[in-house]
């Protein structure tokens, strides 16, 4: 979305600066006709995938989650878009480029999609598993709750 949104505003700035028309297209066809499809072959490869063990995550590397070591799996709102959040018990918070949601690219499964990866996290923690106070707590009290489905245990 965002390459989308600096493309328009480039095109913008050339028209409205008295751009010729053939740089304004000269401009447009090389934003749109290479890096557009360059951002839609590499985000191909953005996502979770969901094991036994853990949960990889697939960024510009991957990135294995112990399901033991997460304390929490909520919704998070950025700038419009909703994406979800794995929290860790070391306090590393892991925001998932897939699944997402926002303004120009709905995705009607975000929210099926985000109570699979909670069910999987709930099946799959052990039974060993027990809640680690969160680092704020030790700093004075938490902070104003979402009161998501799997936010971290009061």
């Amino acid at each position: 979305m965002l390459p989308a949104l600096v493309a328009l505003a480039l095109q913008a700035s050339f028209w409205w600066e008295g751009g010729s028309f053939g740089r304004v297209l000269g401009t447009g066809l090389v934003v749109w006709g290479v890096l557009l499809p360059l951002l839609l072959i590499t985000s191909r490869s953005f996502g979770v995938t969901l094991t036994p063990a853990a949960a990889v995550v697939h960024n510009f590397r991957r990135r294995p989650i112990q399901w033991s070591d997460v304390q929490a799996i909520q919704i998070e709102s950025l700038l419009g878009s909703r994406t979800v959040v794995i929290y860790e018990a070391g306090g590393r918070s892991t925001r998932l480029r897939a699944p997402s949601t926002g303004f120009l690219s709905w995705d009607r499964g975000f929210e099926e999609k985000f109570h699979t990866i909670g069910r999987w996290w709930l099946d799959h923690r052990g039974p060993d598993w027990t809640p680690v106070p969160p680092p704020w707590m030790l700093r004075g009290g938490p902070p104003a709750s979402t009161g998501g489905p799997y936010a971290p245990p009061a």
